[in-house]
């Protein structure tokens, strides 16, 4: 009789610590989906306060800025970097927009007009 009982309290056990393994992996996976949605939330906030405002921008400069400041909230935009390098490179500041493309190809490799832009850089040292 006491081997049944130390049998169950063994699977008992187990599955205490099963529970509590899948406890920690739901929590973590809440987590994760807290942060997701906080950054796209982010990334939404930069285009309407900033990237949507800088391609309106006829002022360089604040377009350089606002392009800035919504990267600093949603740095993995690819097009967003395309775009601040191309201001970037109209103002003369070349070594800045090779930044700004080198970032774009970073995020998106397969980016053709980011590539070509960095390439008519380089090429007219």
């Amino acid at each position: 009789m006491s081997e049944v009982l130390e049998r169950q309290a063994e699977q008992i056990r187990q599955q205490d610590e099963e529970i509590a393994r899948q406890r920690k992996e739901i929590e973590a996976l809440a987590a994760g989906k807290q942060l997701q949605d906080r950054q796209q939330q982010d990334c939404n906030r930069a285009f309407r306060d900033y990237f949507d405002k800088a391609k309106l921008s006829s002022d360089r400069e604040e377009a350089i800025s606002l392009y800035r400041k919504g990267l600093a909230l949603c740095d993995d935009d690819d097009v967003a970097h395309y775009e601040l390098g191309r201001v970037l490179a109209d103002a003369g500041r070349r070594a800045e927009a090779e930044k700004e493309f080198e970032a774009a190809l970073k995020i998106n490799p397969g980016f053709a007009e980011a590539r070509r832009q960095l390439e008519a850089l380089r090429n007219s040292r």
